[in-house]
């Protein structure tokens, strides 16, 4: 059923576009009702508006927040015009019926994500009666369109324009559940801000608010649908903030995990760094004074895995950097082994155009490459209030983020053999990577670069073992990092037969003295952490 518009209501906080939509309605005959700011915004472009408390006969008070809770115009929503009860009920107290309302809410999201905001300011744009206005149109949509989004104008004045000045049911239907969708997520919103000012971590009840971002080629395979989602309001730079350039193959499900795992794992150095991801698990990283040397290092640790994988870089990315990348294969990987070369994603802190031109032109790959280019990385801006969250059927887990990084002052020394500065460096580099590689991890790094990685085998020794298979001779005078504690010293015993000089490791076995015997015997070095860093 198509409904005319006769009488609409706009009160809107985002006055994007309303002016023309309003002036659009009026060329219509629509009548327009409003309130405050919105009023005088319309009446100043030349629309004719009526006032809120001329319709309901009441002055906006307490600041304006009461000005719509009024039965006239709750009523006018949500009376019913095939109720005969109803229709006497209108007529009875002088309602009239509104056919559509123009809402967008009071900016909380944006009012809370400002650092200087007080919890005063953050109460006061919590919006009543707008989400009130817009939950009654929604609710009563067989007969009320509620609009609620200013990419939504064209759409309800192309469709009146071409139909009697009515709206179409369909239209109504999705706008209406559009419409929850909005007040669902609003509140979602406050109730995380106001569990955030009260110190819970985890409260009775947990909504999250999530914005359709795009849809997805398909989920972890073709026969599954996927499409990704964005919080609300995020300061920090990660994939979410990314901007896909001229995508001209559709981004998948299984890309931007891989994506978000090499970015967050480049955004712990700030030295210039260059990550390559496979399968959720870095094959390459590594770190130098210069951006070219750091990719191309990062490249040769394991060309075969590289292919198809996901290159993160945290510099810009400029024509000679592009070069680099697209002649990996005949510059470093050709002589490895490698199969030719082809990157899924390149994300990095911007490209500049010459190097965007520099990578379409290689054929028959460059087309296809996404690139993914964010804001610069600001460690400072790193949001640990949010949740890392994993689904299990019927439920979801949720924890704090793993923000921990290297930590010097909390690093311990057993063992006889101390590890000289460029060794600690190597520590580092191999205690991060461990941090971002499935569990059970060993890594192994050299010179500031990832050579062998073990990852995700059910037994530590099994991860040791593929680790120093990866690495091949050089494993001589590498250092190895775990993400947990060793429970026996065959890991120790292992790493000795292969060259390994250090080890860093959280402690904390029952066996760490047999661990340390096992190291002071073969002249290791050995680090803990005291903590872990588990990724399943």
């Amino acid at each position: 059923m198509d409904v005319k518009i006769k009488t609409a209501l706009i009160s809107v906080s985002d006055k994007t576009g309303v002016a023309e939509f309003a002036k659009n309605l009026a060329a219509m005959g629509v009548k327009i009702i409003s309130t405050g700011g919105t009023a005088k915004a319309l009446a100043q472009a030349g629309v004719n508006v009526v006032s809120i408390d001329s319709v309901t006969g009441f002055p906006e008070i307490m600041d304006g927040r009461v000005k719509t809770l009024h039965p006239k115009i709750h009523g006018g929503l949500l009376g019913i015009r095939n109720n005969a009860e109803h229709q006497a009920a209108m007529k009875t107290h002088n309602i009239e019926p509104i056919d559509m309302v123009c809402i967008n809410l009071y900016p909380f999201e944006q009012t809370v994500a400002k650092p200087d905001c007080k919890f005063e300011d953050a109460i006061e744009n919590i919006d009543i009666g707008g989400p009130s206005m817009v939950r009654s149109a929604a609710k009563n949509h067989k007969f009320v369109t509620v609009v609620t989004n200013p990419e939504q104008y064209e759409k309800v004045i192309a469709e009146m324009k071409a139909n009697n000045v009515a709206v179409s049911e369909k239209t109504r239907n999705d706008f209406a559940r559009i419409a929850f969708g909005l007040t669902a997520s609003y509140d979602a919103a406050i109730s995380k801000y106001l569990n955030q000012q009260a110190g819970v971590r985890f409260p009775e009840r947990i909504s999250v608010s999530l914005a359709k971002a795009m849809e997805l080629r398909y989920g972890e395979n073709p026969h599954q649908k996927g499409a990704f989602y964005k919080l609300a309001a995020n300061n920090e730079v990660n994939v979410s903030s990314a901007e896909i350039m001229e995508d001209e193959t559709q981004i998948s499900f299984n890309n931007l995990l891989d994506v978000n795992a090499a970015f967050e794992l480049v955004k712990e150095f700030s030295e210039p760094a260059a990550v390559v991801v496979k399968h959720l698990n870095p094959c390459g990283c590594a770190i130098d004074n210069d951006i070219h040397k750091a990719y191309q290092k990062a490249y040769e640790a394991d060309v075969v895995s590289a292919f198809g994988g996901i290159v993160a870089l945290n510099r810009k990315v400029d024509k000679t950097l592009a070069t680099t990348i697209m002649e990996s294969y005949a510059r470093f990987g050709k002589a490895k082994g490698a199969g030719g070369f082809f990157a899924e994603v390149i994300i990095s802190p911007g490209f500049d155009s010459d190097a965007i031109e520099t990578i379409r032109t290689l054929k028959p790959w460059g087309k296809r490459v996404r690139l993914m280019s964010t804001p610069s990385i600001d460690r400072t801006k790193i949001v640990c209030g949010e949740f890392d969250i994993r689904c299990i059927v019927g439920g979801m887990l949720l924890q704090d983020r793993d923000l921990i990084g290297w930590e010097p002052a909390l690093l311990t020394y057993p063992t006889k053999v101390k590890p000289n500065k460029e060794q600690l460096e190597d520590l580092r580099i191999a205690w991060i990577c461990a941090k971002h590689v499935k569990s059970n991890t060993i890594t192994l790094v050299k010179d500031r670069r990832l050579i062998g990685v073990g990852a995700g085998q059910m037994n530590r020794v099994e991860s040791g073992q593929l680790a120093f298979k990866h690495a091949g001779d050089e494993t001589k005078g590498a250092v190895m990092g775990s993400d947990a504690f060793f429970p026996f010293p065959d890991n120790v015993d292992n790493a000795a037969k292969v060259g390994v000089s250090c080890i860093i490791q959280p402690g904390g076995s029952k066996k760490d003295d047999e661990v340390i015997a096992a190291a002071n015997k073969y002249g290791i070095a050995m680090v803990f952490t005291g903590k872990r860093h588990f990724k399943h």
